[in-house]
């Protein structure tokens, strides 16, 4: 039988596992084998800067955490990192674009705002804009209305000062 300390240890990581993918809108399990400890180093900082982070957990203890949160992300086989964000799509992104650089890095599932997606899902969300891109969109399409109008009521006006 297990060794007392050990399960609990086990289970405190379980639970530290099952907590961050609670806290987290974007959950992405990759494949890191090959990366060397600056390449790691320096995709932690990227990761960082968009307020995410990725740890390294035994697939079994993993496995245990997404069970407990009815989480099915298939067979977790070979070594795998989980990359955790607050933003649905940032984390996705900046590991897709670090994967461009370097081939050891796999993205292989995820888990965003509560569905499973598959590695053509996570293909899909990387080309989405970042939410700053989004904004400027939103800002310069709302922008292009708003100069219409101001055309508009210049016009009207000058054509009431002609009538008169």
């Amino acid at each position: 039988m297990a060794n007392v300390k050990i399960l609990e240890k086990k289970q405190t990581i379980i639970d530290e596992i099952s907590s961050k993918v609670g806290e987290s809108s974007a959950v992405v399990l990759f494949e890191y084998q090959g990366l060397t400890v600056a390449e790691t180093n320096e995709l932690r900082r990227k990761l960082r800067e968009t307020g995410s982070d990725f740890k390294v957990y035994k697939n079994t203890l993993t496995k245990r955490a997404l069970d407990s949160l009815n989480i099915d992300l298939g067979e977790l086989g070979g070594p795998k990192a989980i990359a955790f964000g607050t933003d649905a799509v940032a984390p996705i992104k900046v590991l897709s674009d670090y994967a461009k650089n370097h081939p050891a890095l796999e993205l292989k599932v995820g888990y965003v705002d509560g569905s499973v997606a598959d590695e053509a899902m996570l293909k899909s969300l990387a080309a989405i804009p970042s939410r700053d891109g989004l904004l400027t969109m939103l800002a310069g399409g709302l922008l292009e209305h708003v100069k219409n109008l101001a055309i508009a009521l210049d016009l009207h006006s000058k054509n009431l000062e002609e009538n008169e």
